[in-house]
């Protein structure tokens, strides 16, 4: 039987993940603590006796460069690297570039939780977790899924929202239930799924 091997890891801290702003599409590469923790990730990896034969990631630096720290720590950084916007962070809109506790002055704490914490209520300008969704899994359906199925061990190193999508979809989560869902920056998390697409275990390696 092909191993259908699926993780996902978020990347390491960022730079504003640091200076606690929202990130979103901008671009700020990841700290020394980032590169550790992508490191890291790769040592899991292969201390699991993990090994990949594609990867796919976003269009964003910080998850780029996880992927390649994390595949050189596993000796594998030879292998098929996919990259598109499709796997990027949710966009934060107006909110790219704030500082989270300015923007909790400017529009009141409680607005900002809905934004950040609501399943579909968009920052001014930018997208809600549903939108994210929606941009992230015809991609994952049409582009890592076959991967998976066809028994290629297949990487994604990408953010925590476009994930939470990918994880609400593959775990069956109420919208309600995803919220509540956190991804530790620079933690694998293992799944293998059976030949029809559910899970059949899932491995946090938050430990």
């Amino acid at each position: 039987m092909s191993d259908r091997l699926l993780v996902l890891v978020r990347h390491g801290q960022s730079e504003w993940n640091l200076k606690n702003l929202f990130t979103g599409w901008k671009d700020p590469d990841l700290t020394e603590q980032g590169r550790n923790e992508a490191q890291e990730a790769g040592r899991k990896l292969k201390a699991q006796g993990l090994t990949f034969d594609i990867a796919f990631t976003s269009a964003l630096t910080r998850a780029q460069h996880t992927l390649d720290i994390a595949l050189k720590e596993m000796g594998q950084s030879g292998i098929p690297v996919r990259k598109h916007l499709a796997l990027n962070e949710r966009d934060y809109g107006d909110l790219s570039g704030l500082n989270k506790d300015d923007a909790r002055k400017k529009w009141g704490e409680e607005q900002v939780h809905v934004w950040r914490r609501s399943y579909d209520v968009p920052p001014p300008g930018g997208e809600s977790l549903k939108d994210t969704l929606a941009r992230t899994l015809p991609y994952f359906v049409q582009e890592i899924l076959p991967c998976v199925l066809r028994g290629e061990r297949t990487l994604v190193a990408a953010h925590g929202n476009s994930l939470r999508a990918l994880i609400m979809v593959l775990e069956k989560l109420t919208p309600e239930n995803i919220l509540k869902r956190e991804l530790a920056t620079g933690v694998p998390v293992i799944y293998r799924l059976n030949a029809d697409a559910t899970v059949a275990s899932v491995l946090d390696l938050a430990a």
